[in-house]
């Protein structure tokens, strides 16, 4: 019989360049790819089925830049001893569209089909009328651009790819798929552990309800949900659980508005208390869940052990410009506390650059924030046009000047200007929001607050509070960009800069290296030192503030009460004269 057929499968979701230009990468990154999970279970679903025929295999590699070293050359070979073949560039959002560009002249110099995807691609053609320059540079290389979501589409691309006729564009993006019963994503094990904690990633669910202007979701993945079944999520768990793998970073943008919520946390109830799995998960969600009977409640016994809340701001001004309008500041609290009360991690995304925005309004909100909420971690960001929103879309329509360079649309750099603040005003506030919140004596606090809730693992919070603070003083890249020891390849710096003398690079790369890591060393030294101090402390039991205490009916605290003027009057809102400060601190319950 004569051997068989090979199409071969590069999948790459790209990295993007620091601001001196060079590839952002680590031993060990954060957070795991969804994406080339997503695409490597649809692919690997097609080579079982043999959907090209019982005589040609399908071999597939991935790769994750943030972790890896891309090995252009030996992809290059492989691709061409085979009898066909593709790069895919997967999950490219709007800063990592630039690299990805780089990696596809090398790879199209070489011949080789590339095949381009991502929230960047599939928002801009949603959004905007005609084809951005951007994307008719990729055309003109002769990338082909993928649009949508690949759950039963893949055949018809392997098809034209092995056939040697792929399209320049493949738009799906007026017709999403369901999700239930689809190919689960999936990543091998030597893939995966290269994330720090060996986390993958799946997506229960797909598309928000919500508006929120500043949000790409809705316009790529839809405002009508979809959901996989707790059945999907189950052999997602058990195809991991045979390879050693227990950690998952659940990627949807809101778990708690997935209708199936309460049958797959049910379903990992019982995989976790009647047989013995050990996995753990992150969520995402809004600040509604609470109000959620028993969300929360089967969420930790399902095996979440830090949640991401999309707190976003606590100005009700900056909200309604959002048009988060589902963000209620006279709950955070008592959510927040549903959350703390059962040792989970929380964290908060939070937005500095809303219209109203200035220095010193930031400033002072923050300070409420650390008195008056208990909350362990913020991750803030600017407020960024990315494109695929509406934000993005209301701004090029009115012809405003927003930064030419995608590389900087990472929500960790300003790209446009802001109507009260100057550039340099708005870039120092955004640096000082960390300075702000990540000092030291409020990591203390955090950890007392922990502490006396009778939680465990306070250390690995103090340090993680740190690795956040770090990230940004240290390694100048956001803590969702960050990893374990920076890799700096010389050679691999971004088209148009010069490559730097070796003479010159690795002295300076060492220098800083060394320099890096003594700062690190002595952060993490101090807060060792912290922790260990509160956890000696007898009475750490009783420690006691305002932000752990609970807010009694017809009473406020004093972050409602200082945007009592500003409050929305929608259903539950406090009235001005129930905003007032309380007098009198409840014990926690």
């Amino acid at each position: 019989m004569p051997p068989p057929r090979c199409l071969r499968v590069a999948l790459i979701k790209p990295s993007h360049y620091d601001d001196d230009g060079y590839v952002i990468q680590w031993l060990r990154s954060s957070i795991p790819s969804n994406s080339l999970a997503s695409l490597y279970g649809v692919l690997q679903d097609c080579a079982d089925r043999k959907v090209l025929g019982d005589d040609v295999a399908l071999r597939i590699d991935a790769y994750d830049e943030t972790n890896r070293v891309i090995p252009i050359r030996r992809i290059i070979e492989a691709i061409q001893q085979a009898d066909a073949g593709f790069v895919g560039l997967v999950g490219v959002q709007s800063n990592q569209y630039p690299r990805a560009l780089d990696l596809a002249r090398q790879f199209r110099a070489a011949g080789i089909p590339v095949i381009l995807g991502g929230f960047h691609v599939a928002g801009s053609l949603a959004m905007l009328p005609g084809t951005p320059p951007e994307i008719e540079q990729a055309l003109q290389l002769g990338v082909s651009l993928y649009a949508g979501e690949v759950e039963g589409r893949m055949d018809e691309v392997l098809r034209d790819v092995l056939a040697g006729r792929a399209k320049p564009v493949y738009n799906y993006m007026s017709d999403l798929p369901g999700m239930e019963s689809t190919p689960v994503p999936f990543l091998p094990s030597d893939t995966v552990e290269q994330s720090l904690g060996s986390y993958t990633s799946f997506d229960a669910g797909r598309g928000c309800p919500f508006q929120c202007s500043f949000c790409t979701i809705i316009n790529v993945q839809g405002r009508k949900s979809r959901f996989r079944s707790a059945d999907d999520i189950e052999r997602i768990i058990r195809q991991n659980e045979a390879q050693g793998i227990r950690r998952y970073f659940i990627t949807d943008d809101n778990f708690a508005r997935n209708k199936n919520w309460e049958a797959i946390f049910d379903r990992m109830i019982a995989l976790r208390e009647e047989q013995g799995l050990r996995f753990k998960f992150i969520i995402q969600v809004d600040t509604l869940c609470h109000k959620t009977p028993n969300f929360i409640e089967k969420a930790v016994r399902a095996g979440c052990n830090r949640v991401f809340i999309g707190l976003e701001n606590v100005d009700p001004d900056a909200l309604m410009s959002a048009k988060k309008r589902q963000n209620k500041i006279w709950e955070y609290r008592e959510m927040l506390l549903a959350w703390k009360r059962r040792g989970v991690v929380t964290y908060a995304g939070y937005i500095l650059g809303f219209p109203e925005d200035t220095p010193e309004k930031i400033r002072r909100n923050l300070d409420l924030i650390k008195r008056e909420l208990p909350l362990d971690m913020i991750e803030f960001f600017f407020l960024t046009p990315l494109p695929g929103s509406e934000d993005h879309k209301v701004l090029w329509q009115k012809g405003v000047w927003m930064d030419p360079d995608l590389n900087k649309y990472d929500l960790n750099h300003r790209v446009s200007h802001h109507p009260l603040m100057s550039d340099a005003a708005w870039e120092q506030a955004y640096l000082d929001a960390w300075k702000q919140y990540y000092t030291l004596a409020h990591i203390e606090t955090v950890v007392r607050r922990t502490a006396a809730l009778g939680q465990k693992k306070t250390r690995n919070l103090a340090l993680a509070m740190g690795a956040f603070y770090g990230s940004i003083m240290f390694e100048r890249v956001h803590p969702l960009e960050a990893g374990v020891f920076r890799r700096k390849i010389r050679t691999q710096r971004r088209l148009g800069l010069p490559l730097e003398n070796p003479l010159l690079f690795y002295p300076r790369r060492v220098a800083e290296t060394v320099r890096t890591h003594l700062r690190w060393l002595a952060l993490y030294l101090r807060i060792v030192r912290l922790h260990d101090r509160v956890m000696r402390d007898p009475d750490k039991a009783k420690y006691l503030d305002r932000a752990m205490t609970t807010v009694a009916p017809g009473e406020s605290d004093a972050l409602v009460a200082a945007f009592a003027d500003h409050l929305p009057q929608t259903y539950g809102a406090p009235t001005k004269a129930a905003a007032q400060p309380r007098t009198a601190a409840a014990p926690p319950v």
